[in-house]
């Protein structure tokens, strides 16, 4: 018998009981309020979020105070939202990232810097802010002894208008003006970074709409407009070169074409208050700050979870057929299109895409192969759940199958009653709601600003075929007679590389958003990482998996240093760490076989580490101690809050399951006192090729 939706799915979702009276209860009166909309103002969020609150519900308060800033940019909305989150924060789980933010300022900033700790805790991350004074960033970043120097932030948010900047119309050379005043913001960067070892947030500059020259600008090289433009230009460049390793760009002059550039910078404020950006337009400079600096600190969501039946592709599958869906032509048509289109754009820039549909399995496989106006396909999904499972179920099992944490799903429908089910079942997964009209379908996801990537690697770019494989290998897992068998049918293959040129954009990629499989959770910027690579002390495995299924690219990263004692050199760990995506695989007991023979060939007669508690991170609690490490007196809380140090002479061999075949290649100390390397070994690099059996 074929399963439909019913009418009420349809239609955008039943009623809740008891709606068609006006219940009495607060709460109930408010959550009939929201219930009732496609898409939830604001302000009624912002009223179920007060009623929560009264009745003690902090959780459910929090989160709808965030979906009531998600829903709008109202200023004052902003503020009670932000006094709501602030009563509440104690009796909530602490985010999953913390980090000390400065924002340096040509214009005053006060209402930003109110905002941004609502918008950095929405994001996922917890920041204390600093304000510099009015106009006072480059002596702040300059002088030792100010305010910014003693804060000592991890990241700083340069926002500066177009008045700052020093271009005039007119100019003899327009491109070395450009040039110089590039090179007077970057020297900012510089600064930032050496001084603090900071990540830095550029805002970039909005070109102002009152232009003497009219269209004539356009032609004019030496125009204000166009001096600003290339300058823009060049910022976004280099900020995307090494020389802007740790940079980020905010693109305010995107985020003013979106509201008007009239409406982002108020003359009455600017004269009055100096405040560049009006209040209007401040939470959505707030919103999306937040949404770049969670990015740099590896906050961003990973999977976009799709239904199907109206959201996807108009009608549904079950009534209309396989080439009865509005797909590809008429209005309707065009806009579903339209949003394929843009779920492969951000599933080309490594966000994975996985199907969440009450539909039959067999017929939602024939739309994917056999209807020609279909854009996204099978390949281009990592897990496709249709069944007549409720939606939090399956979203659930969505987030095991890839081995991801619930917190990186964003869910996307266009029945308001599913998505409250997935609001209220399933918490952590973020929800973006649709509008009644499929047109502004793309609108609604593009203004969802936490699939922010801090930079575009070739991991990212495969990142759905790597899940897809993952899914496929779990169904593999499932059916085989054990684990080991299960394992050792993967045909895996890992390789295991020391820091280069090559994998240390990677390597500090994993180090600041890897949470499940690792000990320190240190978040080492890539200028860390390339420091690491050049000093001769520094030592690391940068592992790379493959099985049959798939390349899973850079998965593995243990860092460590050689240090000197007096009783005899020691290999400490640093830093050890894996992508989600290969945990259970035996792959940490072959990175620990290496880790004994980069020692023994470093000279070393112990290896030291430390365990490092977060929420996220209890499987590796007992790790050392399995690898035969011993609690190390007198070494607990030296890494941190709950630490717990380790230690271990160095063994003459370790024996690892077999269950992956291992290709090392070891870079040892050029000399020096235990360098350890053979006669016949070049100074600089050994090749050592081995076979785990």
């Amino acid at each position: 018998m074929q399963h439909v939706e019913d009418a009420g799915d349809r239609a955008g979702g039943a009623q809740p009981p008891g709606a068609e009276r006006e219940p009495q209860d607060p709460v109930a009166r408010a959550l009939a309020a929201v219930s009732g909309q496609q898409v939830p103002a604001q302000r009624a969020c912002l009223d179920l979020a007060r009623a929560l609150s009264s009745a003690g519900d902090a959780r459910r308060a929090v989160q709808w105070a965030f979906a009531s800033i998600d829903a709008g940019e109202d200023f004052a909305g902003w503020l009670a939202a932000s006094r709501l989150w602030q009563r509440h924060r104690v009796d909530l789980p602490a985010a999953p990232r913390r980090a000390r933010v400065a924002v340096l300022g040509s214009y005053t900033t006060t209402q930003l810097t109110n905002l941004l700790p609502l918008a950095c805790a929405r994001a996922g991350v917890d920041v204390e802010v600093y304000e510099c004074g009015y106009g006072l960033y480059r002596q702040e970043l300059l002088d030792p002894t100010s305010g910014l120097h003693a804060f000592a932030p991890d990241v700083v948010v340069l926002a500066v208008d177009a008045a700052e900047v020093d271009l005039p119309a007119g100019v003899d050379d327009p491109g070395a003006a450009v040039e110089a005043e590039v090179a007077r913001w970057t020297s900012l960067w510089d600064l930032a970074r050496e001084r603090f070892g900071a990540r830095v947030v550029q805002h970039g500059v909005v070109v102002p709409p009152d232009e003497p020259l009219g269209h004539l600008a356009a032609r004019v090289p030496g125009s204000r407009s166009a001096l600003l433009r290339r300058f823009q230009e060049r910022l976004g460049e280099l900020a995307g070169s090494p020389a802007g390793q740790g940079v980020a760009v905010v693109d305010c002059e995107r985020l003013a074409s979106e509201v008007g550039k009239r409406t982002w910078s108020d003359p009455r404020y600017v004269h009055a208050a100096k405040q560049a950006v009006s209040l209007a337009c401040v939470p959505l400079l707030a919103r999306h700050t937040a949404a770049v600096l969670a990015a740099q600190l590896g906050a961003s969501r990973k999977c976009l979870v799709l239904d199907l039946d109206n959201t996807l592709w108009g009608g549904v599958l079950g009534e209309v057929g396989v080439h009865g869906i509005a797909l590809g032509t008429g209005a309707a048509g065009e806009a579903y299109s339209a949003f394929q289109r843009h779920v492969l754009a951000l599933k080309d820039k490594g966000v994975v895409l996985a199907i969440c549909s009450k539909n039959d399995e067999d017929l939602v496989r024939e739309v994917f192969e056999q209807n020609p106006d279909m854009l996204v396909r099978l390949d281009d999904v990592a897990v496709l759940k249709a069944s007549w499972e409720d939606k939090p179920t399956a979203v659930r099992s969505i987030a095991a199958t890839l081995g991801i944490g619930e917190d990186s799903l964003v869910f996307v429908d266009d029945n308001p009653a599913e998505r409250e089910a997935v609001r209220e079942l399933v918490p952590a997964v973020d929800v973006v709601p649709l509008p009644a009209e499929p047109a502004g379908y793309v609108a609604a996801l593009s203004r969802y600003p936490f699939f922010e990537t801090d930079a575009l690697t070739a991991e990212d770019a495969a990142r759905t075929d790597q899940y897809r494989a993952r899914a496929r290998a779990a169904q593999e897992r499932e059916s085989a007679g054990s684990l080991e068998d299960y394992l050792r049918g993967l045909g895996m293959r890992a390789e295991v590389a020391p820091l280069g040129a090559a994998n240390v954009a990677r390597v500090a990629q994993l180090l600041g958003k890897t949470n499940q499989f690792n000990l320190t959770t240190r978040r080492h910027s890539l200028a860390d990482v390339e420091g690491f690579a050049a000093h001769p002390d520094w030592h690391a495995q940068v592992v790379r998996l493959r099985d049959r299924f798939a390349d899973h690219g850079v998965v593995g990263v243990l860092l460590a240093r050689r240090v000197d004692e007096p009783g005899g050199a020691v290999l400490e760990v640093d830093s050890w760490l894996m992508s989600c995506r290969v945990i259970g695989r035996t792959l940490e007991d072959e990175m620990f076989g290496v880790l004994v023979r980069q020692a023994r060939a470093l000279g070393c007669a112990r290896l030291r580490g430390a365990y490092v508690p977060t929420a996220k991170n209890s499987q590796v609690a007992g790790l050392y101690e399995r690898l035969g490490f011993s609690r190390q007196e007198g070494a607990d809380g030296a890494a941190g809050e709950g630490s717990t140090g380790w230690v271990l002479q160095v063994p003459e061999q370790v024996t690892t399951p077999g269950l992956i075949e291992v290709q090392v290649e070891i870079t040892a100390a050029a000399g020096g006192p235990g360098g350890g390397q053979d006669d016949d070994v070049p100074a600089q690099r050994r090749q050592e090729q081995e076979v785990a059996r």
